[in-house]
């Protein structure tokens, strides 16, 4: 297939790019769902095809088709130009690009069993079975059970000498039990809400242990019907790691963003309240805080060799000890910022431009446990498994909502709570942090559904989290 994005890239400099990349692109997908016992769900998709970004002056130009012949590249390699001169009839400043090494190299996840090869009767049969072991449970009216398995393979030829080719394998699922009586409902999920995902084989699967958890989702679904209100006021919060990873992933990779920062995505994703000219000195949180944006954790969903752009996976640093120190760049946006391209740009397949996505944004863990912080709270509240969210668009003002939460009172854990939320202001919060798990706590939590761009991208991103408690939290906001 390098053939094929040869050609692009040669058709696109012909025609006057100074710099062109392209990438053959093909995806495969599978999704088997259940609900109460039975199959719902069998989606099977490939795609295939090449797209093309040519950059003249200040302007991208991008293509993308299915045909995948010489013909068909050379045709996108032009199209993309023609795109890329017609946007420049509005030109900015000659737009530069930082500097990458170009690279001949291939990579792919390691895994152990391939997704693919695992047969549909074992995937539609566990459904089946967990999905009708959370039925047996009292008042609950629903359970599902989802898996989903991607197989990419992306041959990435640039015009400064970059070959690249990626197989980037990712599995996982989740399952819920949803209880319903006197026109109130509630919900348990596991591992967390929406499932959980990782790069690997069907070994993911497996390591989960979907049917050990069962009765405990049914049993917590039917108790928080009877549980009590969250009760309002200001508390400390203990947040388990799946909510502190999503609470991450919009208050902090959003926000680091660096295409977000410069105004790029303004029309839709919104911007960012952090301001660039503050990097290296802006206080983003407490001491505790160690942010990192890691695309080389093994295992986790953000997990690569190469982004889009032929820039090699890295570990940077974004928040050190509270201070901001870094953001996810291309190589675009890098040069106009003054810092090194972090390798953070990636297409939703071969029909979509690459854009600067979240890598696996997590936040180091502390020295601290569950257990410890627990015992060390004297009037608090612990809540798990995000339920809801709201965040304004410079991710600043914030309100999550989790499945459960449980009142602390003296170091120990009381009664159960229903409809907890939390709220608050994105550096203010995250100054309270002073309690942090450690690393027997860390989880790579997956999120195979982040949105982003026009028209829409879905991006893979993971975000480690350990436990954290945060002190004098807003809870119990219903309006």
């Amino acid at each position: 297939m390098f053939e094929i994005s040869d050609e692009g890239v040669a058709a696109a400099l012909a025609s006057g790019a100074s710099y062109a990349d392209a990438r053959v692109v093909i995806r495969r997908e599978q999704a088997v769902s259940g609900r109460n016992g039975a199959i719902e769900g069998l989606r099977e998709t490939e795609s295939a095809g090449v797209g093309v970004r040519a950059l003249v002056g200040s302007s991208w130009g991008f293509f993308a088709t299915e045909d995948l012949t010489a013909v068909g590249a050379r045709m996108v390699g032009r199209q993309a130009v023609a795109i890329a001169l017609a946007s420049s009839t509005v030109p900015g400043r000659p737009l530069e690009l930082a500097a990458v090494p170009a690279v001949v190299d291939t990579y792919e996840t390691p895994h152990m069993e391939d997704p693919f090869e695992v047969s549909l009767t074992e995937k539609a049969d566990l459904a089946i079975d967990l999905t009708a072991a959370m039925m047996s449970g009292a008042d609950v009216t629903k359970a599902v059970a989802a898996f989903m398995f991607w197989d990419t393979e992306k041959w990435f030829v640039s015009s400064q000498g970059s070959r690249i080719h990626q197989h980037i394998v990712e599995s996982g699922g989740g399952m819920s039990a949803v209880a319903v009586k006197g026109g109130e409902s509630q919900v348990r999920s596991y591992p967390q809400s929406y499932g959980q995902f990782e790069t690997g084989g069907y070994e993911v699967v497996r390591d989960l242990a979907f049917a050990e958890h069962t009765g405990q989702l049914a049993d917590e679904a039917a108790a928080l019907l009877r549980a009590d209100q969250c009760p309002a006021g200001e508390v400390d919060l203990i947040l388990d790691g799946s909510q502190l990873s999503l609470q991450i992933h919009e208050s902090v990779g959003h926000a680091i963003e660096l295409d977000r920062i410069l105004g790029w995505e303004a029309a839709f994703a919104g911007t960012s309240f952090l301001p660039l000219e503050q990097l290296g000195s802006f206080r983003y949180g407490s001491p505790l805080m160690n942010i990192t944006a890691d695309a080389t954790i093994p295992g986790a969903l953000g997990t690569y060799g190469y982004d889009d752009e032929g820039t090699p996976a890295q570990n940077v640093t974004i928040v050190d000890q509270g201070v901001w120190k870094g953001v996810l760049s291309g190589r675009d946006s890098a040069a106009i910022a003054g810092v090194e391209p972090g390798g953070m740009v990636r297409g939703d397949g071969y029909a979509r431009m690459p854009m600067v996505r979240m890598t696996n944004v997590g936040l180091l863990p502390g020295e601290s446990s569950f257990d410890e912080m627990v015992a060390d709270t004297k009037d608090g509240i612990y809540m798990a498994t995000n339920r809801s969210w709201s965040i304004d668009d410079q991710r600043l003002n914030f309100q999550f909502g989790t499945e459960i939460g449980w009142e602390i009172k003296n170091g120990k854990l009381g009664r159960m709570l229903r409809n907890p939320t939390y709220t608050g202001i994105t550096p203010t919060f995250w100054g309270s942090l002073d309690r942090l798990a450690g690393p027997d706590e860390w989880v790579h939590w997956g999120t195979p559904n982040c949105g982003k761009g026009q028209p829409m991208q879905t991006g893979h991103t993971g975000h480690s989290a350990s436990p954290g408690r945060f002190r004098n939290v807003r809870v119990g906001v219903t309006g």
